[in-house]
């Protein structure tokens, strides 16, 4: 038992390991081969409902800053706290895991690995992005340049994934919205983002037996 138990466990670090890599891998190829993609800009691949294209985040999900909720913080200070808020938070989900491990339900530690290893993609482009590439504004970006586009715990998350599934127009005798145009999940995204997502969803979805046990 204790052996299955110690096999799993490795297999939960492989499998953080291995969806790190791919994000990593996915991040690098699109910074180091396309420059972030501006208005009117072609995508790298437009099959309608996905899109591949480059954008960088300086922020939370769906491009909101932290400053957006507490207006008194610079973009610096916001960027900053943020980063340090992801660190804290990778280390406690890290130490929540491996604690606990023997203890928690298959689903419990299928989520916080797809977490952590989310979390983790995500924070490398924060702290290291900005210090190993140039900017990818209207070029290309260089590995290892002279001087980086940002400060060490500066850099932006890479993003690329969009699902446009729907777009439509809103009647114009709605108030305010009327006459719009509206994507669903217009939202771009990456492998890290899917990852904390999956996480989350398996403790929504099956929160009862998760919780119960």
């Amino acid at each position: 038992m204790a052996e299955k138990k110690q096999m799993s466990l490795i297999w939960s670090i492989i499998i953080v390991l291995v969806i790190i890599l791919m994000d990593q891998s996915f991040k690098i190829y699109i910074k180091l081969n396309y420059s972030i993609s501006s208005f009117n800009q072609p995508y790298i691949i437009d099959w309608k409902f996905f899109k591949l294209l480059f954008i960088e985040n300086s922020g939370m999900a769906m491009g909101a800053k932290l400053n957006d909720f507490i207006p008194f913080l610079s973009d610096k200070s916001a960027k900053l706290l943020l980063t340090f808020f992801r660190l804290f938070a990778i280390i406690g989900i890290a130490y929540w895991l491996w604690s606990n491990f023997k203890k928690n339900s298959l689903l419990f530690n299928w989520a916080l690995c797809l977490i952590l290893a989310g979390a983790i993609g995500n924070i490398i482009d924060s702290v290291f992005y900005g210090v190993l590439f140039s900017h990818s504004y209207g070029q290309i970006a260089s590995f290892m340049p002279d001087k980086g586009y940002a400060p060490l715990f500066l850099g932006n998350v890479v993003d690329m994934l969009q699902f446009p599934l729907i777009s439509w127009t809103w009647p114009k005798w709605i108030p305010i919205i009327g006459g719009d145009s509206f994507t669903f999940f217009k939202y771009v995204f990456n492998i890290a983002d899917t990852a904390i997502s999956s996480g989350v969803g398996i403790l929504l979805i099956f929160n009862k037996r998760i919780f119960n046990n």
